[in-house]
């Protein structure tokens, strides 16, 4: 594995950690601001990868499937970082604290409209991510060297377009309860 493939990996267990030690720190410690200081630390982490990718591509790397995730994976924390934590709050409160209100599965047009808005998510982090694929191919300016970061592109544009027909379908077959 090459060093940005690395530094995704790095990334993602940052995020992560950095969300429990935010969530412990709130709520078994209880230090609120500690807390959320840590839980918005995750941009960060977003922004470092952002970084470590571009000073390897300034340096005359030729583009990897590597660098093409690094910028899905900041389209993608961006666009659903915040629900992500909302998403780990929820859980912690109620599985560890034993807090809160049991997460209830979501069905019928409740579902489609859920998937309907992370759909939406979906469009953001596409949205970013193509444009940092972009202006990596526009700096770089060689097609030799950019190869592998179209070819990502191609692919997600696919990937999105199936999610669309799957957005479409839960409002056509609504997904039902389970008994």
């Amino acid at each position: 594995m090459n060093f940005v493939a690395w530094m995704i990996v790095a990334s993602e267990i940052l995020f992560w950690i950095v969300i429990v030690l935010g969530l412990v720190t709130r709520y078994v410690l209880k230090l609120n601001t500690l807390g959320l200081f840590l839980l918005a630390l995750t941009p960060v982490i977003d922004l470092i990868l952002l970084i470590t990718t571009s000073i390897d591509l300034f340096r005359g790397a030729t583009a990897t499937h590597a660098h093409a995730i690094a910028a899905i994976y900041i389209g993608v924390s961006i666009a659903f970082g915040k629900s992500m934590v909302d998403w780990a709050d929820k859980k912690f409160l109620y599985y560890v604290k034993k807090e809160g209100v049991k997460p209830i599965p979501l069905v019928g047009m409740d579902y489609a409209l859920h998937y309907l808005k992370g759909y939406g998510k979906h469009v953001l982090s596409y949205l970013i991510g193509a444009g940092l694929l972009g202006g990596m191919i526009f700096l770089i300016n060689d097609p030799s060297r950019t190869e592998a970061l179209f070819g990502v592109l191609k692919i997600w544009t696919l990937v999105l377009g199936i999610d669309l027909v799957f957005t479409i379908s839960y409002f056509i077959w609504p997904k039902k309860e389970k008994v």
